[in-house]
């Protein structure tokens, strides 16, 4: 039976967790909802010595730079098949232009910001792991419509700023298909097939709720904190040609119409 060891069982983890406990396979994880302590150095490395499977959603310390587990963990890997979620952000602002994963990331070009992801990511890279590069993520409980709902939601005008995004749903399919198809190893873009402005996202949930949408604002009058206004530095569109290719994936929700439109 493959036997799973996931570090940080967040949002899209625990999806990952329970669609590979269908399949049959033995799944432990740590985090606040996974059943081994981080810190249980011990405890850990036992179950890292019977993983035939492990995957990271643990970003990197925001103070040091280090990927904690990595740091801690990753010289006992030995055999196991090892993920690691990343983030499109690695690439940095492209102005627009469709990024792919022969793109040099800003850990490679110096320039950009989330230089400490950037750096794991290329550290998974370079130790042979599946990286699964990911844009915006949504879905139950956490996307456009819920914004709405909660009074959250902003129109920023900024004409020409595209995102891609992803439904956490898309995101399992992909890493499952990575994990029972003995996926290359190297990169993988998991985002839509439409990258689209955040404004475009938001008159849809809005639409599907019956509600108006919320104002039109510039960058400066609607007072972003500073990792929102980073977000809105970056302007990409990015491909997932080599995942679809390769892993056999296909987006159960193409665009951001089918993803709300599930969620609604």
């Amino acid at each position: 039976m493959p036997h799973l060891l996931i570090f940080g069982l967040g949002y899209t983890a625990k999806r990952i967790a329970a669609s590979a406990e269908a399949l049959g396979w033995s799944v432990e994880a740590t985090g606040s909802g996974g059943t081994i302590d981080f810190a249980d150095r011990t405890t850990v490395l036992g179950v890292l010595g019977r993983a035939s499977h492990v995957i990271s959603s643990v970003p990197p310390d925001r103070a040091s730079g280090f990927d904690p587990v990595l740091d801690r963990y990753g010289h006992r890997f030995g055999k196991a098949w090892y993920g690691y979620l990343s983030s499109t952000g690695v690439y940095g602002d492209q102005k627009g232009a469709w990024v792919d994963e022969s793109t040099p990331t800003i850990a490679e070009t110096g320039a950009g910001r989330r230089n400490a992801r950037a750096e794991a990511d290329a550290l998974w890279v370079k130790l042979g792991a599946r990286v699964f590069r990911l844009p915006g993520i949504y879905g139950p409980g956490r996307s456009a419509l819920d914004r709405v709902k909660t009074g959250k939601a902003r129109r920023i005008d900024m004409p020409g700023q595209v995102f891609s995004r992803v439904h956490v749903d898309d995101i399992v399919g992909g890493v499952v298909a990575a994990l029972t198809g003995n996926a290359p190893k190297g990169a993988y873009n998991l985002g839509d097939d439409f990258p689209a402005s955040g404004n475009a996202v938001t008159e849809y949930a809005c639409a599907l709720l019956g509600v108006d949408p919320p104002k039109l604002e510039t960058l400066e009058e609607a007072d972003l904190s500073e990792m929102a206004r980073g977000f809105y530095a970056e302007n990409r569109r990015v491909a997932n040609g080599k995942a679809k290719r390769l892993l056999g994936w296909k987006p159960a929700y193409p665009t951001y119409v089918e993803g709300l439109a599930n969620l609604s």
